[in-house]
C-alpha cells in the first residue's frame, strides 16, 4: 500500500467536514453564504470538528457569525473519542478518506469493490491498458511462506497466464477479450475514497480471521495508518472485527479464533503474518 503526505491530512480534520456550505437565509435578504475548507496538508487546521459542536449547539445558532465562533473553537482527543461513541454516525459521514493500494491483485478488487456504501473506486483498467511486457503478480501469503518449488510452480503459471494475453495482444485481439487470460494474482492499483465510519465497518469485516490472507493484509495496513492518525477513533474498539469488540456473530461458521480485545492492527500483523515483517512481502 503506497500513501502520500495529502491523501489524509497531517490532523483529524478529515473526521469532520472538508467542505461544507452553510447558507444563511433572512426574508427579504439574498441567502448568504461561506465556504469551509479545511487545509489538507502539513500546518492546516487542527482544532476544528464543526459538525460535532453545531449539532447539540444548533439552537444557539442565529446567525453566520455565530456559526464561525463556534468553527474558531478547539477540540481534543476527547472530543473525538465522542464522536466515535455516540450511537449514531453522522458526524463521521461529512468527510472522506481516499487511500491508494498499489500492489494487491485483481482477485483483491473482486472482493473489496462488494463494500458499495459510502465507497468509491477507481481501479486500473484491463480494457484501456496494455499490460504486454508490464505485468508483476501479487503472491498469497501461504505461497509466499511456502517451499521455494512452490513458489516458483505459482509464479510460472502467472507468466504462462501472461504468454497467452501477450499472444492473444499480437493476434489483434482487443485488450479487454485478451485480459480474460490474466491470472487474478495480477498486480493493480486501486484507489479508494469512503467516509471514516464506512472505513471503520469495512476494517471491522475484513481484518476477521474468516476472511482471506491477501484481503486482511491490506485491510490491516489500512487501520495501521489510521489508527496511527487517529487512536481515539480508529481504536480496536471502535474499528475490530465483532470478536475483538464484542462476540462471535458467525454463529456455528466462527473460526474460533477471537482476536484480543487490545490487540492493534500491528499486534495482528505480527502474530498473523510475521513473514510480512520479515521483508517478504510482495505488497506495498
Amino acid at each position: 500500500m503506497s500513501t502520500w503526505d495529502e491523501k489524509i491530512t497531517d490532523s483529524l480534520n478529515y473526521l469532520f467536514l472538508l467542505k461544507a456550505i452553510v447558507k444563511e437565509g433572512h426574508t427579504n435578504q439574498p441567502n448568504r453564504s461561506k465556504n469551509f475548507e479545511l487545509p489538507g496538508g502539513p500546518g492546516g487546521r487542527e482544532e476544528h470538528g464543526l459538525c460535532g459542536k453545531a449539532h447539540p449547539a444548533g439552537h444557539k445558532i442565529a446567525t453566520m457569525e455565530d456559526l464561525l465562533a463556534l468553527y474558531e473553537q478547539s477540540f481534543n482527543e476527547k472530543t473525538v473519542e465522542g464522536i466515535g461513541n455516540i450511537p449514531h454516525p453522522t458526524v463521521q459521514k461529512f468527510a472522506v478518506i481516499t487511500v491508494a493500494v498499489v500492489g494487491a491483485s485483481r482477485r483483491f478488487l473482486a472482493q473489496i469493490t462488494r463494500h458499495q456504501n459510502e465507497v468509491k473506486f477507481m481501479s486500473a483498467s484491463l480494457q484501456y491498458n496494455n499490460y504486454t511486457g508490464q505485468a508483476d503478480f501479487a503472491v498469497p501469503y501461504e505461497i509466499l511462506t511456502a517451499p521455494a518449488a512452490v513458489r516458483e510452480l505459482y509464479l510460472t503459471n502467472c507468466r504462462e497466464n501472461m504468454g497467452c494475453y501477450e499472444k492473444l495482444c499480437h493476434e489483434g485481439t482487443g485488450h479487454d477479450a485478451a485480459g480474460y487470460a490474466t491470472p487474478q494474482g495480477l498486480r493493480n492499483v486501486l484507489i479508494i475514497s469512503a467516509t471514516p465510519y464506512q472505513r471503520k465497518h469495512i476494517i471491522g469485516q475484513r481484518v476477521c480471521r474468516r476472511n482471506t490472507d491477501e484481503t486482511r493484509i491490506v485491510l490491516l495496513k489500512i487501520w495501521q495508518e489510521l489508527y496511527a492518525l487517529s487512536p481515539a477513533l480508529f481504536a480496536p474498539y471502535q474499528a475490530g472485527p465483532f470478536c475483538q469488540m464484542d462476540k462471535y456473530l458467525e454463529g456455528k461458521m466462527t473460526c474460533g479464533r477471537k482476536l484480543a480485545a487490545d490487540m492493534t492492527p500491528e499486534d495482528i500483523l505480527r502474530a498473523d503474518y510475521p513473514a510480512l515483517l520479515e521483508g517478504g512481502t510482495h505488497e506495498d
